[in-house]
């Protein structure tokens, strides 16, 4: 699915059902952002690791239980490189566990109008029962691009972790980058998230501004997804500016999940 603000541009199967991957992860985001308004100093908590988050599986910060992170970092690292295991540390600290995080996230999901959608896993674990549509991830991504607290983490192309030992010992800095590979190499790409899951496949949720125009791609189980966003975004872009672009892009390739 792709839009122009409100205004669809074309569709192809966007009520179909899919797993999310880690596009869910932009509701966990909404969700820690809605509890720092709520409590200002919410970000600025330094969050210690459990062992659940320790062992997290799928792509991940490598943390260890017992260090150490701020709460704002995590986020960071949960939207820029997926990480699994900040994911998890993070809706512990901010709902008490897992499942009244989720919990959150599905209210979200029905304040945003998200009819055909419903979380069971906080970072987008394949789970029995969890659906959403590409229809439903744009009002998500709409939800997402009017806070700009979120669209000034994702929009960066990497930031630095600073983890806190256990013990006494010295701590570590983790750079993550950005798994947008939009972002530097398509004009005007400025978010929002990827994911990859077996059963969700390749997928995409992509933001471009050019002028007065931003543009907002849906892609799940796509096998090209970078491709295709590019074509897409373009093929909008035409539409809107009545101005073809010329010339073609750059290859832009499978970066880290």
């Amino acid at each position: 699915m792709i839009a122009a603000g409100d205004r669809v541009l074309g569709a192809h199967r966007a009520q179909a059902r899919r797993q999310p991957a880690s596009l869910a992860k932009l509701a966990g985001a909404l969700v820690v952002l809605e509890a720092g308004r709520a409590a200002p100093a919410l970000l600025s908590d330094v969050v210690r690791i459990d062992r659940a988050a320790a062992v997290a599986g799928g792509t991940r910060l490598g943390l260890n239980a017992g260090e150490r992170v701020r709460a704002d970092e995590l986020l960071a690292a949960m939207l820029l490189r997926s990480a699994n295991d900040a994911c998890l540390a993070l809706a512990t600290h901010v709902a008490g566990d897992a499942e009244r995080f989720v919990a959150r996230m599905n209210a979200l999901a029905v304040a945003l109008g998200m009819r055909d959608t419903r979380f069971v896993d906080p970072c987008g674990f394949d789970r029995s029962g969890q659906h959403t549509t590409a229809a439903d991830l744009l009002r998500l991504a709409h939800a997402a691009l009017a806070d700009a607290t979120l669209v000034a983490i994702v929009e960066k192309e990497a930031a630095r972790i600073s983890v806190a030992a256990a013990t006494d010992a010295a701590g570590r800095t983790i750079v993550v980058r950005n798994t947008n590979a939009l972002l530097g190499r398509f004009e005007g790409a400025f978010g929002l998230k990827t994911g990859f899951t077996r059963q969700a496949g390749g997928c995409l949720i992509a933001a471009a501004r050019r002028g007065p125009y931003v543009v907002t791609a849906v892609l799940l189980g796509g096998r090209d997804r970078w491709p295709l966003s590019v074509a897409m975004l373009d093929h909008a872009f035409e539409q809107l500016t009545g101005m073809p672009r010329i010339g073609s892009p750059a290859t832009i390739g499978e970066p880290d999940r």
